[in-house]
């Protein structure tokens, strides 16, 4: 099946993605400028919205299926690979996006992280990262610097080394791997562009500041940079670039060539067949 519009096909526009809900993210969150870049991200590739899903698990940016006119799937905290991996396999002519952020990706959904970089089936996965847990009131997340103080349950910090996302998602088999900055949400669509395009299972660790828990992170706009270096398409080499980098840069780190996973399947049913089954 074609997911892309047809050439004679009136030319999509980010708004024709987005839905009437209106968000309710903090004035001044990076998760509007991320929100941003996937509807432009999506009129880019001119994708088809009833061949397009989007997964999120829970959190401030897990919101965004309730934002986009697409197909979209609210699951639970941390489980958002299992279920959009289940979509991919099942409907492998399906776009799959899946959206969360540090606490719902790294911590509870930690190990559903894990085996999907190493499973690498053919989906995109975009995780928003402020280093605090938002919506519950700002606390460490798996990504927080150790002597971060702000946090009354961890007031002398957290006291562990934070998460490395774009190293791990390298040491575990991620077959693209990339960082952008929510304050340029052009660069987040050209990312999320090349993410999707790109066969099996693609990262994208954004950066997006929390200026309500994390105002200092409005410095971020001064400190990020072009990560400097072409993709490779080899993970060892990748990942002694990012050892060296100062987790700022930002860019592809990696443009891998690993075939996706995708069992061979025979459909039992039709798609007619099982609608019908939902007839009255």
């Amino acid at each position: 099946m074609d997911t892309h519009l047809s050439d004679d096909a009136v030319a999509p526009v980010p708004g024709d993605y987005k839905s009437d809900v209106k968000p309710i993210w903090c004035p001044g969150c990076g998760d509007y400028s991320v929100l941003a870049g996937i509807t432009r991200a999506m009129a880019n590739m001119g994708l088809k919205r009833e061949d397009t899903v989007v997964v999120s698990g829970i959190g401030c940016s897990s919101r965004i299926p309730a934002y986009t006119s697409v197909y979209g799937y609210h699951t639970v905290h941390g489980r958002s690979l299992a279920v959009a991996s289940g979509v991919k396999l099942a409907r492998p002519e399906l776009n799959v996006l899946i959206f969360g952020g540090d606490g719902d990706g790294f911590s509870i959904g930690g190990n559903h992280f894990l085996h999907a970089c190493r499973r690498n089936v053919d989906m995109t996965y975009i995780v928003m990262d402020n280093q605090v847990y938002g919506m519950t009131k700002g606390q460490a997340s798996p990504t927080t610097e150790a002597d971060w103080c702000e946090s009354k349950l961890t007031p002398e910090g957290p006291g562990v080394n934070p998460i490395q996302p774009v190293a791990l998602a390298l040491a575990c088999g991620a077959n693209f791997v990339a960082r952008g900055f929510s304050n340029d949400p052009n660069q987040v669509a050209r990312l999320i562009v090349e993410g999707v395009k790109h066969p099996g299972f693609s990262v994208i660790h954004i950066l997006s500041p929390c200026v309500t828990f994390r105002p200092e992170q409005r410095g971020w706009k001064s400190t990020v940079h072009p990560y400097g270096r072409e993709p490779t398409d080899d993970p060892n080499e990748a990942m002694r670039a990012v050892l060296e980098d100062d987790g700022f840069g930002l860019g592809i780190f990696l443009a891998g060539n690993r075939r996706p996973f995708q069992p061979e399947s025979t459909a039992t049913r039709s798609i007619a067949q099982i609608e019908e089954g939902f007839a009255v």
